[in-house]
């Protein structure tokens, strides 16, 4: 069973930032397209940032968020600055089933999850 652990979440005030990780003990990415999702509270999960042959963000976070990876310790993060209160949710890490680096913004498209770390900006 393949495990993703997200960690770095926490509470914030606006304007300020927090480094989110995700570890997967075991596992190559290298091959591997791998993303950020986060989901609010009554809202669907949704597609935040993703690193392949490409890096994709959504539009709500150009700009202030980067995502980059570290092959060699099997590493994701996601830098978040000038956070707002609209970005508090869940963020999940997630990897594509397929040895694929192509990147996909739809929860449908990445078969590993791991259980997500909360971010709570305040205003």
């Amino acid at each position: 069973q393949v495990q993703l652990v997200e960690s770095g979440g926490g509470l914030v005030q606006a304007g300020g930032s927090l480094r989110l990780s995700c570890a997967a003990p075991g596992l190559t990415f290298r091959s591997y397209a791998m993303g950020w999702f986060r989901q609010a509270p009554g809202k669907e999960r949704e597609f935040v940032a993703g690193i392949g042959d490409a890096i994709i963000y959504a539009d709500s976070v150009k700009g202030r968020f980067t995502i980059s990876r570290d092959n060699a310790k099997n590493m994701i993060y996601l830098q978040m600055n000038s956070l707002k209160p609209e970005d508090s949710a869940v963020y999940y890490c997630a990897r594509r089933a397929a040895s694929t680096r192509v990147v996909v913004d739809v929860p449908i498209g990445y078969q590993y999850w791991g259980q997500g770390t909360q971010v709570t900006v305040s205003s």
